[in-house]
């Protein structure tokens, strides 16, 4: 397909996407109390081959070309970068400090107790030929370690802001615990990689180049952006320049991650945790995040929705397979984290939030598997199962939450709402940004 045909597309598609998850998220809200992000999700499944690609191919593949996918792959890590560096803003340090024993804690045995279903079914799986040819038992254990205990962090973090819970203890809780959870999954990934061929370097780099990268963020990130900070303190908002250099330096944290072999959400996720707090960190979200959420990150959930094919699990052997990793998965995650909260001093509810929350796979939970497909590691079959094993855990954690925390997370809500406006009310004036 010629350029000026992709371009074509391309604007084509930006309508169809942000007009269908704009569609499915009204109705998911409005009809099944799920947040945004789950319509968004379900938008994305919609417009692959397991909807629209079933019933309309011809007009499927009008919309989406295979020739115009790199680039819709590219606005997708662009708009999850960005939303993940959003979430970063938001991310309260002074609540990891208070709650970095129960996230570890959390994070840790929300990992651990994962790895030995997935040691549990590796036999059995094993027997059904639904790996790739050669995969040993090790590797098997590995790759399905990760992905039953990874936790879909950018829905994660969605659904923390949609509820009002940014900056509340479970928020920070819940996200430190998430992020730690999923570095972890990218490492295991990252070994059964190097296992199939990458050779050791691939492992080396995601665990020595990812975690050198994190710790001179953590360290030495806040004295670097200090001075872009005090020229935006100074100026009393942000200007093109300033947000040029952010957007600069975003780009420089994702591609470091990306290049260590971890994801880059992690590295725009740093970026924002790091920026110190005040006019800067204001204003870059004012002007960041609508673009971002309104049109970037409806194309990240659009592209996964076309790697996935729901149709393969089209037996009743399989649909068998597929309801004792869903349920392994999700009895191993969730009851590993309440636990592990309730053992480091988090009230029933709280801990109850925290398993709910971290039992979300979402597209992070895509992200893995498309990965295991496209390296051989698993078959078309699996791969369908784990799709659906990241849907249902996906849609069951806002409902779930609302059983077991919603009266207490509209408190913390307005709570934190009320520390806004108090904060606002305090704050010097500041010129308008046009």
């Amino acid at each position: 397909m010629a350029l000026p045909e992709l371009s074509v597309a391309f604007f084509l598609q930006i309508f169809v996407i942000v007009g269908a998850c704009r569609a499915m998220g009204w109705f998911g809200k409005r009809f099944l109390d799920q947040p945004q992000v789950v319509g968004e999700m379900i938008a994305g499944v919609v417009l692959g081959p397991s909807l629209l690609g079933l019933v309309a191919p011809d007009l499927q593949a009008a919309i989406f070309p295979k020739d115009a996918k790199p680039i819709l792959y590219v606005c997708a890590q662009l708009g999850v970068g960005l939303y993940m560096f959003l979430v970063g803003l938001g991310f309260r340090t002074d609540h990891f400090r208070l709650n970095a024993r129960s996230a570890i804690a959390v994070s840790l045995s929300g990992m651990a107790a994962p790895f030995l279903v997935a040691l549990a079914l590796t036999p059995w799986l094993l027997g059904l030929d639904l790996f790739g040819k050669g995969i040993t038992s090790l590797q098997v254990t590995l790759f399905m370690g990760a992905c039953i205990s990874i936790t879909a962090f950018p829905m994660l973090a969605r659904i923390i802001h949609e509820r009002g819970l940014t900056g509340t203890p479970l928020g920070s809780l819940s996200l430190s615990a998430g992020a730690i959870d999923d570095a972890g999954a990218w490492v295991v990934l990252a070994i059964v990689l190097a296992s199939f061929g990458g050779g050791s370097e691939v492992a080396v780099r995601a665990i020595v180049g990812g975690g050198a990268f994190a710790a001179f963020m953590i360290v030495l990130g806040p004295k670097v952006l200090a001075p872009l900070t005090r020229w935006a303190e100074r100026e009393g908002r942000v200007t093109q320049p300033m947000l040029a250099v952010v957007v600069m330096l975003f780009g420089l944290s994702a591609w470091a991650m990306d290049a260590a072999g971890m994801h880059s959400v992690f590295g725009g996720f740093l970026l924002g945790v790091v920026m110190p707090r005040g006019v800067l960190t204001r204003e870059v979200r004012k002007q960041v995040e609508p673009f971002t959420t309104a049109l970037l990150v409806p194309m990240f959930f659009a592209f996964s929705g076309l790697n996935t094919q729901l149709t393969m699990v089209n037996s009743v052997d399989l649909i068998l397979v597929a309801t004792v990793i869903l349920i392994g998965s999700v009895g191993a995650k969730g009851v590993a984290c309440w636990a592990a909260a309730r053992a480091t001093g988090q009230d029933n509810a709280t801990a109850m939030a925290v398993g709910t929350l971290m039992n979300a796979r979402g597209l992070m939970e895509l992200i893995i598997i498309n990965i295991g497909l496209q390296k051989g590691i698993i078959g078309p079959a699996l791969f369908s199962m784990l799709v659906i094993m990241a849907i249902v855990t996906t849609l069951m954690a806002s409902p779930l939450f609302e059983i077991v925390y919603g009266r207490k997370a509209r408190a913390a809500g307005a709570l934190g709402q009320l520390h806004e406006e108090d904060d606002a009310a305090s704050a010097p004036a500041r010129p308008s940004l046009r």
